[in-house]
């Protein structure tokens, strides 16, 4: 299985930070966000991740080149303009696509968890088309996204609910037909749920997400306390 890292966001909620620095590569810890993914991918055993990029992208690819020093195979998937979640994955579907396995990981570039990726294992249930990752709500989320039922199903609605981690497993099936061009992935979710195709995994442990300069100062904090993930 091959995973895809989200990197193409302009990350201007982080700004001044990503004026020069695209948010992936702004560090915690002692490394960049993005380092912390590939340490986590190369550790599950996955060895291709596709990294989509656009604003100061060519910064990433100087920095990660091909994946040398993360033993992993770096592909890219260059994009004018930030094409949202699904447009991006949709774009770069080709160099997801596997001989072993129609399914792939995505994680958002802007988050941190420990969550330990080898466990996401796809679903049994030959309709699935994705397997998302839950955490518990956040103070700046305390509304939820989605609701986890008690058989693993994931629904639009219903209490209670939680927050969607940015960390999924996706069939190439769910966006295989999708058009390209600037899309969000969560309605083509919502209506994989519709039709009972979405399952879900509650993570407990640790996850953040890095939209403000102050998160960011947290994680460094947190991380800083604890030996530092090193490729």
């Amino acid at each position: 299985m091959k995973a895809m890292i989200l990197a193409a966001g302009k990350g201007e909620r982080m700004r001044p930070l990503t004026l020069t620095t695209p948010k992936p590569l702004l560090t915690a810890g002692g490394q960049p966000l993005i380092g912390h993914h590939l340490v986590r991918l190369q550790q599950a055993g996955f060895r291709e991740v596709v990294i989509n990029h656009a604003w100061l992208g060519e910064q990433i690819v100087e920095t990660l080149g091909q994946g040398q020093d993360y033993g992993l195979r770096l592909h890219y998937s260059a994009e004018d303009e930030p094409l949202e979640t699904a447009g991006g994955i949709r774009q770069a579907l080709p160099q997801l696509a596997s001989a072993d396995s129609p399914w792939f990981l995505v994680i958002n570039g802007d988050i941190w968890c420990d969550l330990d990726l080898g466990q996401l294992t796809p679903p049994h249930d030959a309709s699935a088309r994705a397997l998302v990752v839950l955490v518990d709500n956040p103070p700046h989320n305390p509304d939820g996204d989605f609701h986890l039922a008690a058989d693993g199903h994931v629904h639009a609605d219903g209490t209670p609910q939680l927050t969607f981690a940015g960390i999924s497993l996706l069939h190439r099936d769910l966006l295989a037909d999708l058009p390209t061009g600037h899309r969000p992935l969560a309605p083509l979710l919502r209506q994989a749920m519709a039709a009972g195709q979405v399952y879900g995994w509650h993570h407990r442990g640790h996850w953040a997400d890095i939209g403000t300069p102050q998160r960011l100062a947290e994680l460094d904090r947190l991380l800083n306390q604890q030996e530092p993930s090193q490729p």
